[in-house]
């Protein structure tokens, strides 16, 4: 995320909620130097003239208990409203608040996040072998959702939900996050926008000059990067080569 943040700027960000994980710090606490590389990088942007606000999730619900204050220019809110540079107005909440097994069976979410995690924790010994062929990160908990009817389903339930939520609200649209599968598409006239992850699938939603909403995939762009700065590095030595021969 902190290659992200140097790449784009903007005049506000919003952080759509689970930036950090209170459920996996309440087992062990766990906080590597790149976390703190992150929060630096937003403190900069905020202390250089960004707005940003902060909308918690379930997994940093701790952070709703300071709703309505700010720390170090982040503003902490339970949902806010964004206008597009096009006039459309939309809700932009974590989206928790729609789920069914977060709400109402924590015990059986938790559980969730448990297998969650081993995936997560797998995935990059498996990326790790797919690099030796060059090959795009690639993310097995996202391979496995899609798999999966139970998912697909749910996925396309809590889309429909959140759009009904931003239609009876007047609004144009809807962007979230929470269920990690990023996504933009238009349900009958509700514009639904999911911001993804930087987890399983490292996206973020971004706004053009237009005031249309697109979909970065960070990984992908990088791994073409990196994929293009070989290739040329090929030539180069080729070349060199060719003109080093007798």
């Amino acid at each position: 995320m902190q290659s992200f943040l140097a790449h784009y700027d903007a005049d506000t960000i919003y952080l759509v909620g689970d930036i950090f994980d209170g459920w996996k710090l309440r087992r062990g606490w766990h906080w590597p130097q790149g976390h703190n590389d992150v929060v630096q990088a937003l403190l900069d942007k905020a202390g250089h003239g960004t707005r940003i606000v902060f909308i918690p999730g379930n997994h940093d619900e701790v952070m709703r208990s300071y709703l309505g204050t700010h720390f170090g220019g982040i503003e902490v809110v339970e949902n806010a409203d964004f206008v597009a540079l096009d006039g459309k107005r939309y809700l932009v909440t974590h989206g928790d608040q729609f789920d069914v097994i977060v709400m109402n069976a924590k015990w059986l979410a938790l559980l969730g996040d448990r297998a969650y995690g081993f995936l997560i924790w797998l995935n990059p010994r498996i990326n790790q072998v797919r690099r030796l062929w060059s090959a795009q990160y690639w993310s097995l908990s996202k391979w496995a959702k899609q798999q999966v009817k139970q998912a697909v389903n749910f996925i396309g339930e809590y889309e429909e939900v959140l759009a009904d939520d931003a239609r009876r609200g007047g609004y144009d649209g809807v962007i979230c996050g929470h269920i990690h599968h990023a996504n933009i598409r238009m349900i009958d006239e509700i514009h639904y926008v999911n911001t993804g992850d930087w987890v399983e699938s490292c996206t973020a939603i971004v706004e053009d000059p237009d005031g249309s909403l697109r979909l970065i995939d960070w990984e992908a762009a990088m791994t073409r990067k990196r994929m293009l700065a070989r290739k040329v590095a090929r030539r180069r030595s080729k070349k060199n080569k060719e003109l080093s021969e007798p």
